[in-house]
């Protein structure tokens, strides 16, 4: 294998000196047009491939963005939300020179990843799954341009924010239960931490409301499976619900094995309805009704808004995307 050509020799065969071939490489327009045409023919025939760190370190720029998910690994790499995030942000960034760099923590003690970011790690980030305590958020959202995976708690003039309408489909999961004449609705929603949980939970609230019902239970989850079993385990506590709208398909998989551990058939006796739509609702028998919301278009939508704010371009600073009922078994 031939070794990678060198600036120099870029130089040598186009007959101009380094800084020459460095000005166009970099995009510098202060040259010559007989030596633009002379440094790109040198670099065609070498086949020559420019170092990356060395015009991060001209430019000040090191073309990667972070992926910051203030979550423990077991809950990122244990629910396909994350996944489908992931690949919509990847197919995002395919056509751009930018690179993904994935900092997964709950905590960042001693400020490890904050001064990472803060360092010039990286031109942008995006952040997803945050709760009120996580503090250090604030401090990267202070350092390099930043995109909001959902609203975040504490949002600032001039944030960029990409999420979905949480109350609306809240509110058109548990209108469904309603019109199947369930009257005693419970719901598991995630950790009141966070703003998608309080959106459901309002919207779940709001449709009980416009039909003059009370919510049967309200038990809050993490959005894992084993807090969905043991939200729903709480609420059969307290009586027998004959509905349960759940604010991930991650936890209704959990709060149906906690039904069928009671003797309790669904939807027979307590019709069910997730929020996702994620590889989970399919793998349930029956399969789940649950609130879509698309979020592959998510994180495209979260990524190009970033690579648009770093190229100099002002997106819009919200953008709501739609969810839909998809009707299944469960209810």
């Amino acid at each position: 294998m031939s070794s990678r050509a060198t600036i120099e020799e870029v130089a040598s065969a186009a007959g101009v000196s380094r800084s020459t071939v460095s000005r166009v490489v970099n995009g510098s327009t202060a040259v010559s047009p007989e030596a633009l045409e002379s440094v790109k023919r040198a670099i065609e025939e070498l086949s020559y491939v420019p170092n990356r760190a060395a015009r991060s370190l001209a430019s000040r720029q090191t073309h990667a963005i972070a992926l910051i998910v203030p979550e423990d690994t077991t809950r990122f790499f244990g629910d396909p939300f994350f996944a489908s995030i992931v690949a919509g942000i990847t197919g995002a960034l395919r056509g751009s020179d930018y690179l993904l760099n994935l900092l997964i923590a709950s905590d960042d003690p001693g400020d490890k990843m904050t001064s990472f970011v803060r360092n010039g790690g990286v031109d942008g980030a995006l952040i997803v799954s945050h709760h009120t305590s996580d503090a250090f958020i604030d401090r990267v959202a202070d350092a390099v341009p930043v995109v909001w995976g959902g609203r975040p708690v504490r949002i600032r003039e001039g944030d960029y924010v990409v999420d979905v309408d949480n109350v609306a489909g809240a509110r058109t999961a548990t209108r469904h239960l309603i019109e199947t004449g369930r009257t005693r609705i419970a719901t598991i929603s995630g950790p009141m931490t966070m703003v998608s949980s309080v959106d459901r939970v309002q919207g779940f609230r709001g449709a009980l409301a416009d039909a003059g019902l009370s919510p049967f239970a309200e038990e809050a989850g993490d959005y894992s499976e084993a807090s969905g079993a043991d939200a729903a385990r709480r609420i059969l506590a307290e009586g027998r619900p004959d509905a349960i709208f759940v604010a991930s398909d991650l936890m209704a998989r959990g709060a149906l094995t906690a039904l069928r551990s009671a003797g309790i058939r669904v939807p027979e006796d307590v019709a069910l309805v997730g929020f996702d739509d994620s590889s989970v609702a399919l793998s349930t028998e029956p399969q789940l009704t649950t609130m879509r919301q698309p979020m592959y278009a998510q994180g495209e939508a979260m990524a190009g808004v970033l690579l648009s704010r770093l190229a100099g371009r002002d997106p819009a600073h919200t953008t709501i995307l739609p969810t839909e009922l998809v009707v299944r078994a469960s209810s």
